[in-house]
């Protein structure tokens, strides 16, 4: 064995070969580990297309050890984690995050399957159907196809040109010639010596060496094989490159030959180029009016190659002046590029990555492991981001993303450019030493015994009426540049809007919330002057399952029509008027008495009046409604919401435990059985205080009353499967959930959301004083005690709910039981 060590890090390289990176991190509620297979899409033969793509899937299917409902993706479900995996072009990461006394576990079942995974071709033909699914998806998501575009500048002998999502054509399952390739590459790969485990999490260090020393063992041993070779970028493109969409100026660069230190350095750019700070390239281009956004990314990265795209996301008037906006695009990496060293910018961004290590959850500290990421710009990345800087010029313009201009084009005045300036919520803030008065709408939610350093607010807004739609997208791009500073201090900010309320949280690091929340009353009342031109929504190209996602807290509070979006209220007097009628309360989570004192003096500041008498509409729909959702997609997609009949704790834990039952079930009938398609969910939601479930299917193939036919027939089941469960199986499985909603396992933002529910329904029933004072203790307590019968009790309530059920479809209504919403 062999290691290195640093600030609570540890680097090993383990008996087998396996490389290990670990990170204890004592603040952390739960634990994650991320493996990376130093082998993608870009090492297949090209005879195979999508075969590490498929692979990624086939390891998931269960082992002999661990069948399917007992692997890892159910085993994560069950324990309310996070899993999944992705296929890169030139590698493979598998990836979890579980509370710290099953983790182990977790990681049992992770090496298990990828050490031996079953292959079986019964199962490969039926996960090949859904990739093929997937691949239909892709092919017709604008974003996806935008992307695959963009590549077509570069040469046109390497693999980026070429197709790797896998489909029924290029996955021939019963072809001996393609298990072949499939059974060599999983033993060339899969194996300890080109793999790398990261691991983090609260457990001691010697713990986690532990953890990662039984990973070693178990999984397949081998050495470090050769990746397939790596062709240069630039090269003859063959066939001219398709037109690339119009709505966006892609500044596209293919780099061969960068120095080490280049990763770092992209990383180190991207935070400055998208900055809207004023004096800023996208300060500019909003203020001429030409841009709604910024961003720069690499499309591709591998040894000493990147394909770097600097987007820019045009208004229609920038589509008209492209040009211009080109120009003045390298006039700013120019000035940034005149810069010696950096060294303001080197500093903020130690202090940025500082905070994101300080406030980010264990699966974000492992992906970063993962990628190497430094906690500063090293000293050796500074040539390397010269070096690259270098490179982007008009000249070395990649097309289809823009083109070379053979005279620059008359800019209008702009300017001068400005670095981003100190970020003011990265250093200590002024905190008043006198108690103001306390403010009753404003509500103190449990304090934690070991709160560390965060906190959060979540503020409610009731307007006199919800058609107020331009004056929020308004008010939400003023926003946007202090969203994006308390995001690089640890604090995440968060403007919605839902039926009559408007919202505004905040939640993460306790410290900067005053200040952060002091600047968005400034802002909320006294928007910045481009923010009034910026009050039309930004055009959404979602595929169908995200749009109907977007549109279903809507419609199933009966909101069936989108708010009006009078552009003639945008106007202050009209935004006074606003806040003049509005009421407002709010919740505070993580703040003792010291630390309320100038949250208090800021909450006295708010516009509207602070109420604590605000009800929440609890009444459900007298039938069943189905609103159709026009997406501009060929794909069917339908979201079923089941609100549960009450909003008492004990329906709550019923409702939260079906959730918890059904959802591997689910999963494995329509995605596996059935291979409807590959957006197949089912879930347990709150919306405006009250519990509910909430399923999901997107299918190229079935259309919408088909979905609904096999939703309803897998529900129509329920209570028979249920009853067949044995009650050892059921009692685990609520006692795990009740584990999960123990406060020592929720992150933050699920602590500040469940009491936020709470404090939505009766204000004097025992369900919303109990969680308010006593946290989910209760609500643990009854999910623990639910049995079988219960259960299916619950199953039966649930059918015999449907004329209060919701959906929302990319199709047209069914009939039966359903009505058109009006």
């Amino acid at each position: 064995m062999t290691e290195s060590s640093d600030q609570g890090r540890e680097s090993l390289v383990l008996a087998h070969g396996l490389r290990v990176r670990l990170r204890h991190e004592p603040r952390l509620r739960r634990a994650a580990a991320w493996l990376r297979v130093e082998a993608g899409s870009h090492d297949v033969d090209a005879q195979w297309p999508g075969l590490a793509h498929f692979l990624e899937h086939l390891v998931f299917l269960g082992t002999e050890r661990f069948p399917r409902e007992q692997g890892l993706m159910a085993f994560v479900q069950h324990h309310g984690g996070q899993v999944n995996a992705r296929t890169s072009e030139r590698t493979t990461d598998y990836f979890f995050e579980l509370p710290q006394a099953v983790f182990g576990e977790g990681l049992e079942r992770l090496c298990d399957m990828l050490a031996r995974p079953r292959l079986a071709i019964e199962d490969q033909q039926r996960e090949r159907e859904v990739l093929h699914a997937e691949f239909i998806a892709w092919s017709r998501d604008t974003q996806a196809q935008h992307l695959f575009c963009l590549a077509g500048g570069v040469s046109a002998r390497h693999p980026l040109r070429a197709f790797h999502a896998g489909n029924r054509d290029s996955l021939p399952v019963a072809s001996p010639e393609f298990q072949q390739a499939l059974h060599d590459f999983h033993r060339r790969y899969y194996r300890t010596g080109q793999m790398t485990l990261q691991l983090v999490g609260p457990q001691p260090p010697r713990i986690l060496a532990g953890l990662a020393t039984d990973a070693d063992a178990a999984l397949a041993a081998g050495p470090r094989n050769a990746n397939a070779p790596v062709e240069t970028l630039l090269g003859d493109p063959g066939e001219p490159p398709p037109t690339s969409d119009p709505r966006r100026l892609n500044l596209l660069f293919a780099c061969d030959g960068l120095p080490p230190g280049t990763d770092e350095a992209l990383r180190f750019l991207e935070p400055w180029a998208g900055s809207a700070h004023p004096g800023g390239l996208l300060a500019e281009l909003r203020r001429l009016g030409w841009a709604q956004s910024l961003s720069l990314s690499p499309l591709y990265q591998y040894a000493d190659q990147a394909l770097v795209n600097f987007e820019v996301q045009l208004t229609e008037a920038g589509q008209q002046s492209r040009a211009e906006a080109q120009t003045l695009c390298f006039d700013w990496l120019k000035y940034f590029q005149s810069h010696a060293g950096w060294e303001p910018l080197r500093e903020e961004y130690r202090l940025l990555r500082s905070r994101q290590s300080q406030t980010e959850g264990a699966l974000e500290l492992a992906r970063r492991l993962a990628h190497g990421e430094s906690s500063e710009l090293p000293d050796e990345a500074v040539p390397a981001l010269r070096a690259l800087l270098e490179r982007f010029t008009p000249q070395a313009l990649l097309a289809p993303g823009a083109q070379a201009l053979d005279e620059p084009p008359l800019l209008p005045p702009f300017g001068p450019w400005r670095l981003p300036p100190r970020n003011r919520f990265l250093r200590g803030q002024h905190r008043p030493t006198q108690a103001g008065p306390r403010i009753a709408a404003l509500e103190q939610g449990e304090l934690e015994p070991n709160r560390g350093l965060e906190g959060g607010v979540h503020l409610r807004w009731r307007l006199a009426n919800r058609h107020h739609a331009a004056l929020w997208h308004m008010l939400d791009a003023s926003l946007r540049r202090l969203g994006e500073e308390a995001r690089q201090a640890g604090v995440q900010l968060e403007f919605s809007r839902l039926g009559l309320d408007w919202q505004l949280r905040l939640y993460g690091v306790r410290e900067p919330i005053p200040a952060i929340l002091e600047q968005a009353e400034e802002l909320l009342q006294r928007p910045t002057p481009e923010s009034w031109h910026q009050a039309s929504p930004p055009p959404r190209q979602q595929v169908p399952i995200r749009e109907l996602l977007a549109q279903w807290p809507e419609h199933a509070l009966g909101h069936h029509r989108p708010a009006r979006n009078d552009s003639s209220e945008l106007h202050p007097e009209a935004l006074q008027r606003l806040w003049q009628q509005a009421r407002w309360d709010g919740l505070v989570l993580g703040f003792d008495e010291a630390d309320r004192l100038a949250l208090d003096a800021v909450a006295a500041r708010l516009p509207g009046s602070a109420s604590n008498d605000l009800r929440q509409p609890s009444t459900l729909p007298g039938r069943a409604n189905w609103s159709q959702v026009t997406c501009g997609s060929d794909e069917h997609a339908l979201l079923v919401w089941c609100p549960a009949p009450s909003v008492s704790i004990e329906d709550e834990a019923a409702w939260r435990a079906l959730a918890q039952l059904i959802q591997v079930p689910f999963y494995q009938r329509l995605r596996t059985e059935l291979q409807l398609g590959y957006a197949v969910f089912s879930a347990f939601r709150q919306l405006a205080g009250r519990p509910g479930l909430l399923f999901g299917v997107q299918s190229p193939g079935s259309d919408c009353a088909a979905l609904w036919g096999h939703i309803a027939e897998f529900l129509d089941a329920l209570p028979e499967r249920l009853a067949q469960w044995p009650g050892t199986r059921l009692r685990e499985q609520c006692a795990a959930l009740a584990d999960s909603l123990d406060g020592g396992n929720l992150g933050l933002a699920q602590r500040l959301e469940m009491q936020w529910q709470a404090r939505l329904t009766d204000p004097s029933s025992d369900y919303s004083n109990t969680l308010r004072l006593r946290e989910s203790a209760k609500l643990r307590e009854s999910v623990g005690q639910l049995d079988g019968s219960t259960l299916v009790e619950a199953a039966h309530r649930l059918l015999a709910s449907q004329v209060s059920w919701t959906a929302l479809a990319t199709g047209p209504c069914p009939g039966a039981s359903w009505y058109e919403a009006v």
